[in-house]
């Protein structure tokens, strides 16, 4: 008997966006390395690499992650 089931299908309303084939997907239909989701509604999932980027952003640029504390002042 398996620990884990493979889920084939997903809950009706959850939507996904497949990185591999570049397209808004409703339920997993791939492979969860290629996906990301699930979103609440087909718009959201659309816009997911729009999302993505725009959270990159925010936390690229947040001052919490790039502190001075336990860096190397003299790189030589």
């Amino acid at each position: 008997m398996a620990l884990f089931k493979k889920r084939t299908a997903g809950k009706p309303g959850e939507w996904f966006y497949c990185l591999e084939h570049k397209k808004v997907e409703e339920g997993p239909e791939c492979p969860a390395k290629n996906r990301f989701g699930p979103y609440p509604s087909r718009e959201e999932a659309a816009h997911a690499l729009e999302t993505a980027r725009e959270r990159n952003l925010e936390w690229e640029t947040d001052p919490r992650w790039h502190d001075a504390a336990g860096k190397d002042e003299n790189p030589d």
